[in-house]
């Protein structure tokens, strides 16, 4: 119950206090992650805590037929919990690089374009799961749950002579995803295998072209459980 209160003080702080609330959205969202395990921890008892690693590919798909988009390979780490048994409430908090590359083909061969985009993020997933297998040295888990993710920095780099219509300002800064995976843990090591889907349009219009850019991203983790 003490660590309960101490959870609410902490939410209560930083959603309130406008010394916080003059700092990074970034920096909230990891003073209330902390918060949440510590409320979570006290609500359903048993919690395990880790680091993880992985792969994600990723494609920025846009609706315009004029310009191609291309699937690009990235990485991501970062910490990990589940709290409860059987059915769990998994909150994790990691960094992801990403990216893509859009080109687009003058007829005319006079105003081409290609761009290389390289973004960075900082991911907050809320997944509920399920123990399939529950033992002590092996375990099978589904899980799925909505994601939140904050651009936190990016690159953008013109590979013709042409400049591009898209700069770091036209991509939203913060999005949504829906998650579901699969994943499974022998004694200490984890496995987890992703699939997320975009809610919203990462690249809206920029100048005359409509993008409608939503991101979809699959992911590998490996992990190691600390306690």
């Amino acid at each position: 119950m003490p660590a309960f209160w101490n959870a609410r003080k902490i939410i209560f702080f930083v959603m309130s206090n406008p010394y916080c609330h003059s700092k990074s959205e970034n920096m909230k969202t990891i003073v209330l992650f902390i918060a949440l395990l510590l409320v979570a921890g006290t609500t359903f008892g048993k919690i395990n805590f880790g680091i993880k690693i992985g792969y994600n590919g990723n494609k920025l798909s846009t609706s315009l037929d004029s310009i191609t988009d291309q699937f690009k390979s990235g990485m991501h780490f970062g910490v990990f919990a589940r709290i409860g048994k059987r059915v769990y409430f998994g909150p994790e908090l990691y960094y992801t690089l990403q990216g893509a590359e859009y080109a687009y083909n003058d007829p005319l061969n006079k105003a081409s374009w290609t761009q290389k985009l390289t973004i960075g993020t900082l991911d907050v997933p809320l997944n509920v799961g399920f123990r399939i297998i529950n033992n002590d040295h092996f375990n099978l888990r589904i899980m799925a749950g909505p994601m939140m993710s904050f651009v936190v920095n990016s690159k953008i780099k013109n590979l013709e002579d042409v400049t591009g219509p898209i700069t770091s300002a036209s991509l939203k800064t913060t999005n949504w995803y829906v998650q579901a995976g699969l994943g499974a843990d022998i004694w200490f090591v984890t496995l987890d295998v992703r699939y997320q889907a975009g809610l919203n349009e990462m690249i809206q219009q920029v100048e005359n072209w409509n993008f409608n850019t939503k991101n979809n991203m699959f992911t590998v983790s490996l992990g190691f459980k600390i306690f």
